[in-house]
């Protein structure tokens, strides 16, 4: 395991323990680029029941076409690192 999956596996595990409610474009950017950087393939279909709520998470995850995974991971451990004003080891 390298020390990006590593700091990965340390920052989605913050975020999932994250209790302050943050702003729905700032979820899905996390939504994003979790899929992005886990996803082995590149078809995408999210998963629920509502539809417009699943056009959102679509919308988010196309725009990151143009990075690696290993970029999606490393803009995760930014962003929790943004709104927790901690720096992931």
């Amino acid at each position: 395991m390298t020390d990006l999956d590593k700091k990965f596996e340390k920052a989605f595990e913050i975020a999932s323990a994250m209790t302050k409610k943050l702003p729905p474009d700032v979820m899905l950017k996390f939504y994003a680029y979790y899929k992005h950087a886990t996803s082995k393939s590149s078809i995408y279909l999210p998963s629920g029941d509502d539809e417009i709520r699943n056009a959102f998470k679509m919308n988010a995850y196309f725009q990151l076409s143009d990075i690696t995974p290993d970029e999606a991971k490393q803009k995760y451990i930014e962003l929790v690192e943004e709104f927790t004003h901690k720096k992931i080891n």
